[in-house]
């Protein structure tokens, strides 16, 4: 099981980061590759993206299913492939260092089943921590951009 944890400080007080990572509308859009993404409820979304797959590039589709809402420190949720044998889970967590700052945890485990599932694991194995390096900062970024655009108003 391919799985890969990256952490980042973020300039923002625990609850304004939980009030953007607690709707996946938020953060689904800043996913490397991203196409679409529709949702379903507040706790299922179903998305498409591109990802390299050796020199190939393929259309992933997912379905994700948030596992857990633990205000304001931890969203937890679970991937389910749509076109591909995937499945996985996720999570982004945060943990206070002082009134302004946090340490955000952005963590993916994928994994791929059926007859291609060593070559494509093997290849998540070494895509999978740029992709959740990406995404993780991806989040910090746009959330910070958003308290400093609600500031501004």
């Amino acid at each position: 099981m391919p799985n890969y944890s990256y952490d980042v400080q973020v300039n923002l007080p625990i609850q304004h980061l939980w009030n953007f990572v607690h709707v996946m509308d938020n953060w689904a859009p800043l996913v490397p590759g991203y196409i679409s993404h529709r949702r379903v409820n507040d706790s299922q979304s179903l998305w498409s993206f591109y990802t390299d797959i050796g020199v190939v590039k393929k259309k992933i589709e997912l379905q994700v299913d948030i596992t857990e809402w633990s205000e304001p420190e931890k969203v937890a949720f679970k991937l389910t492939g749509i076109n591909e044998k995937l499945s996985g889970s996720g999570y982004f967590s945060a943990a206070t260092i002082d009134e302004k700052k946090v340490q955000m945890t952005g963590f993916l485990d994928l994994t791929a089943e059926g007859m291609m599932a060593k070559m494509a694991n093997s290849i998540m194995k070494s895509s999978l921590p740029e992709i959740t390096k990406e995404l993780t900062e991806a989040v910090a970024a746009k959330a910070e951009d958003q308290l400093t655009h609600i500031q501004r108003k």
